[in-house]
Order: C-alpha cells, then sequence, then structure tokens
C-alpha cells in the first residue's frame, strides 16, 4: 500500500503538469482574436504581390547559400511572410520597425531594395552596410528601419528606445518591435515592458512565435504558452492574432497602433506564425516531422491564402497571378546577380563608420 501510495503521489505533478497544459491551451484559444478585416482587391493584390516578394527573395538566398556566397548565418523568413506584410499595410508614415536576426523580410516589407539587401548578404560594396554588415546590421533610416539584431531580445529594450524618442517628439509615431518566442523568457524583455508601461511609450511589441525559437518547442521551453499575456502583470494588454492570415494581422495591428497612438501606452501581439525552414541555414529541424510542416504549408500557407480569395472573387485569373510571380521573379533574379557582380568593399571601408 505505502508503495502504491507513492508511486500515486509520484505521477500527481505529472499530471498536474499536463491538466496545466489543457488549460493554459483552452485559455490561449479564448484570447485569439477573431477578428478579420475583409481586403479589396486592391489589398488583397499588395498583400500577395509583397508576400510573394519575400518568398521567392528567402528562396534565393537559401540557394545562394548553398552555393557558398552568402556567409555566417541566413536565417530565412519563409512561412511568416503575412506577419510582417499585415503589420506595414497597417501602419503609419514615420513608424519605426526593429526586429532581431530573422529579418530580411521586414527590410522588404518596409520598402528597402532587394538589391542593397541581397548585395549586403554576399559582401558587396552596393548593400546596404556597404557589405560589412551581412543579415544582421543592415538599417535605413529612410525607410524607418532599425535593424535586424543578432542579440537574442536585445532589439526589444532598443524598440522601447525609440517609443521613448516617439514620446519626447510628441510625434504621434509609433515603434513597431518584433521578437520571437524564444527572445520571450529573455530578463530584458521584461524589464522593457516595465519601463514601456511606465510612461506610457507608444510601442507594439509583436511576438512571432513559430512554435520552435532555436530548435526547442514552446511547449518546452515556456511554463505558460500563451505570451500574448506576458505584459499582465505591467498592465499591459495583449492578444493573440492567426498570423498566418494577412487580414487577421492588418485588423489586429491597427487596433494596436491607435492604441500605442493615442497615448495609452504599449500593446502586445502574439502573431501564432509558423517558419519552415529551420532557424537557420545550417539546422536540419529534426526537432519536427515532414507531415507537421507538409501540413502547415498545405493548410495554413499565407500567399496560398490570399491566391485562392484573388481567384475565388474573380479579382485575378491563373495568368495574371502567373504574370506577378514572373514580375517578383524578374526583381530577385536582377537582385542576385547584383549581389554577385558587384565589387567587394575597398579595404579602406575598415576604417569608416567608427564611432569612438
Amino acid at each position: 500500500m505505502a508503495r502504491a501510495a507513492s508511486s500515486s503521489s509520484k505521477s500527481a505533478p505529472k499530471t498536474a503538469a499536463k491538466t496545466a497544459r489543457k488549460t493554459t491551451s483552452r485559455r490561449s484559444a479564448s484570447r485569439q482574436s477573431p477578428k478579420v478585416t475583409e481586403f479589396d482587391k486592391e489589398q488583397e493584390l499588395h498583400a500577395y504581390r509583397e508576400m510573394l516578394l519575400i518568398r521567392r527573395f528567402e528562396e534565393k538566398a537559401g540557394q545562394l547559400y548553398g552555393m557558398g556566397l552568402i556567409g555566417g548565418f541566413c536565417h530565412l523568413y519563409i512561412g511568416q511572410e503575412a506577419v510582417v506584410i499585415g503589420m506595414q499595410m497597417a501602419m503609419k508614415e514615420g513608424d519605426q520597425v526593429i526586429t532581431g536576426y530573422r529579418d530580411h523580410g521586414h527590410m522588404l516589407a518596409t520598402g528597402m531594395e532587394s538589391r542593397g539587401v541581397m548585395a549586403e548578404l554576399t559582401g558587396r560594396q552596393g548593400g546596404y552596410s556597404r557589405g560589412k554588415g551581412g543579415s544582421m546590421h543592415m538599417f535605413s533610416r529612410e525607410k524607418q528601419f532599425f535593424g535586424g539584431h543578432g542579440i537574442v531580445g536585445a532589439q526589444v529594450s532598443l524598440g522601447t528606445g525609440l517609443g521613448f524618442a516617439n514620446k519626447y517628439r510628441e510625434d504621434s509615431t509609433v515603434s513597431v518591435t518584433y521578437f520571437g518566442d524564444g527572445s520571450a523568457n529573455q530578463g530584458q524583455v521584461y524589464e522593457s515592458f516595465n519601463m514601456a508601461k511606465l510612461w506610457d511609450l507608444p510601442v507594439v511589441y509583436i511576438i512571432e512565435n513559430n512554435k520552435y525559437a532555436m530548435g526547442t518547442s514552446i511547449e518546452r521551453s515556456s511554463s505558460t504558452t500563451d505570451l500574448s499575456q506576458r505584459g499582465v502583470s505591467f498592465g499591459i494588454p495583449g492578444e493573440q492574432v492567426d498570423g498566418m492570415d494577412v487580414r487577421a494581422v492588418y485588423a489586429a495591428g491597427e487596433k494596436a497602433l491607435a492604441h500605442a497612438r493615442s497615448g495609452k501606452g504599449p500593446y502586445i501581439l502574439e502573431m501564432l506564425t509558423y517558419r519552415y525552414r529551420g532557424h537557420s541555414m545550417s539546422d536540419p529541424a529534426k526537432y519536427r516531422t515532414k507531415d507537421e510542416v507538409q501540413k502547415m504549408r498545405a493548410e495554413h500557407d499565407p500567399i496560398e491564402q490570399v491566391k485562392v480569395r484573388l481567384t475565388e472573387k474573380g479579382w485575378a485569373s491563373e495568368d495574371d497571378l502567373k504574370a506577378i510571380d514572373k514580375d517578383v521573379r524578374a526583381i530577385v533574379t536582377d537582385a542576385a546577380e547584383f549581389s554577385q557582380n558587384d565589387p567587394e568593399p575597398d579595404p579602406s571601408e575598415l576604417y569608416t563608420d567608427i564611432t569612438l
């Protein structure tokens, strides 16, 4: 009898943990924003083209990496395109963007040129950092893009600083600060949350939850998996969003941006999304099954969803969509050719852009 009691007591925590996970899952579902803003023809076509540009660009970047023309790390955004395009469609001129190292999509979404982004990846002088920085060190003040950042979570405090500057200037702009589910457990994130709410800074925090961080599922790495509620103790509202539907992202983005812009302080949006490739090009992603990835692509692909709506509503024919794809591929091909033929930076560039 003693053994039976002991065995039962040992299994209790596991049972409790399972119950807690199920409860968390149910709560997460109840907090997920159901709202979707129906797009008109122009919006659907814009979303389709912009997401397709990111997809084709990233496919080409992966190809160049495999050929040894891109060195270092290379983190692709394939599958997550709806998040940044939906948010960009909801933003106003002057709003800033800052993110982590999975950043090519964000650059293209802000209007940075494909040539400049690809040339930076291959280390050429025509790149956005004149070939000296690579994928994690591109900036564009003109496009209000303040970088991809290689240190996990570092961009959150910097994005909060952008929000502080916005409030100081009283210019009604908002800092849109992206980070991943892996970054969500970083201490500096919570310090930033506290400061942002303490001063009601105009910041929208976008948690791009692609479920696996660097290679560990969120269920194994986070005690609570509803990341939209991580700001509750600071008084920051948040909600979960279908990050695979550009319309849902747009609707949630409009709401969050209006909240921050009106002086009510920060807002958290957890985008439930999915990356089709590994964490980086060197990650074989053996922590998940091929069937899981294929199921996501078949049932939830953000680009295919728009394509279906366009054809079903008669807003675009297959030939129209093929023409868009052809145009996008031409832009990406041009960028790839430029990035291979543009000269490497002069050695004298080693001594420029240095702050003493």
